[in-house]
């Protein structure tokens, strides 16, 4: 394979595969596995495949996300691409420095202090100690351990093991920075800088490889998105589509084995614009569903909209005294706020009082909005946690500006922008 320049990865039909039946080497796993033998046949293959001819071209600068569910190949991959493991079959290659925080404590020793792992880290990226040195500060302060950077690791918390762990990946100016998970640790406020530096990483000429299940964070860091399911690659483009397809995926999985089981049973879930037309953006919705029940029970009744499982963009509730037998409902919400594409019905029945569940929160019928109003898009970064159209219009109201001679001069217009 040639010669990348700084930041590209190539990776060309990569397979990786983990011994299944890989156990102690203690004498009663061994009489354990040798009477398993003399009672039946074994396994020919013991071999599991977690990745199955992977591709990837990544440019430099490029900002890719790698999703899907646990057990998919994701973490291996990246393994894979920061040298930590090496693939069964396959070519790949990298250019410049790899900076890596596949997990919490990757690459800090705990009997170091923080400032000592700092160092260290530098020196195996290819870093000269002054070149490391110039860094500390802005990188202890980043992970806010002016307080504890003299301190041995092994006494921090989880938190702070994060915050070093991420802060040294990140400031050492790697070609090539990986990201796993490093958005599920952490407050709220820390993860909102990690998205600020990985924006700083990305506009410097980095490029980023970022795995996360928090898919808002996902789709506003990155620009492109690869599916992994199973170890095969299933989709991969712009991170929106990859997005809406993993989505969908998961709401039709979801939906299949919901069942819509419980003491409250809803059927004939129907969603219709007006006049029986489809559903669109910023126009009304009528949603038509019957529910029924054995016996008669005071509920709560939760219908919710959703573009990922199970957290809802939003929630609407109903009380109601449900006789025994079939009762037929309609929700209308005058001004449906989602653009464009989609979405999953989800319902949950609960008593009042006590809130016990009577309906498991569930998927009970799709829900498809049309339209070519669209969201305004975010400033990279920026995590939009629920994707909620907003009819909204701007105005100028005044201009304040300077004149030819240099004193102030001030006016109004009617100028007005559509939104």
């Amino acid at each position: 394979m040639p010669t990348c320049p700084d930041g590209a990865v190539r990776a060309e039909h990569l397979w990786k595969r983990f011994r299944a039946d890989r156990g102690r080497r203690l004498l009663r796993d061994h009489v354990s596995r040798a009477t398993a033998r003399l009672r039946g046949p074994v396994p020919e293959n013991p071999w599991r495949w977690v990745l199955r001819d992977v591709s990837i071209d990544a440019e430099p600068g490029e900002a890719v996300a790698i999703i899907g569910a646990n057990g998919a190949g994701k973490s291996t991959l990246l393994k894979i691409i920061s040298g930590v493991m090496f693939p069964h079959t396959g070519r790949l290659a990298t250019g410049g420095r790899v900076g890596a925080l596949i997990e919490v404590l990757s690459g800090i020793h705990p009997e170091l202090t923080g400032r000592e792992n700092v160092m260290i880290y530098g020196t195996l990226l290819g870093l000269s100690r002054k070149q490391v040195a110039a860094k500390v500060d802005e990188i202890v302060a980043f992970a806010e351990l002016e307080d504890a950077v003299e301190r041995q690791v092994k006494f921090y918390s989880s938190g702070m093991k994060m915050r070093l762990g991420f802060a040294v990946a990140a400031f050492l100016e790697p070609s090539i920075l990986i990201v796993d998970e490093v958005l599920a640790v952490g407050d709220t406020s820390f993860q909102q800088k990690c998205l600020d530096r990985m924006r700083d990483v990305i506009q410097s000429g980095t490029t980023l490889l970022l795995v996360s299940h928090d898919l808002a964070a996902v789709g506003a860091t990155a620009t492109r998105g690869i599916w992994l399911d199973e170890g095969i690659v299933r989709a991969d483009g712009p991170i929106e589509d990859v997005l809406g397809a993993y989505r969908r995926d998961i709401e039709s999985d979801a939906a299949a084995h919901a069942g819509v089981h419980g003491l409250v049973e809803v059927h004939d879930v129907r969603a219709d614009g007006p006049n029986g037309r489809l559903v669109a953006v910023n126009e009304e919705c009528t949603v038509r569903l019957a529910v029924s029940t054995e016996v008669e029970r005071q509920v709560n009744l939760y219908l919710g909209v959703s573009e990922g499982a199970p957290t809802p963009i939003f929630v609407v509730r109903h009380e109601a005294m449900l006789p025994p037998g079939r009762t037929e409902l309609e929700l209308v919400m005058p001004r449906l706020p989602l653009p464009p594409g989609q979405y999953f019905l989800w319902f949950g029945a609960y008593q009042v009082e006590t809130r016990i569940e009577f309906t498991p929160w569930q998927p009970v019928a799709p829900l498809l909005v049309s339209g070519v109003r669209q969201l305004d898009a975010t400033p990279r970064a920026i995590v939009r946690l629920s994707p909620v159209y907003v009819e909204a219009q701007w105005s100028r109201v005044r201009d304040t500006g300077a004149s030819t001679n240099g004193n102030s001069k001030r006016g109004t217009t009617a100028e007005r922008t559509e939104p």
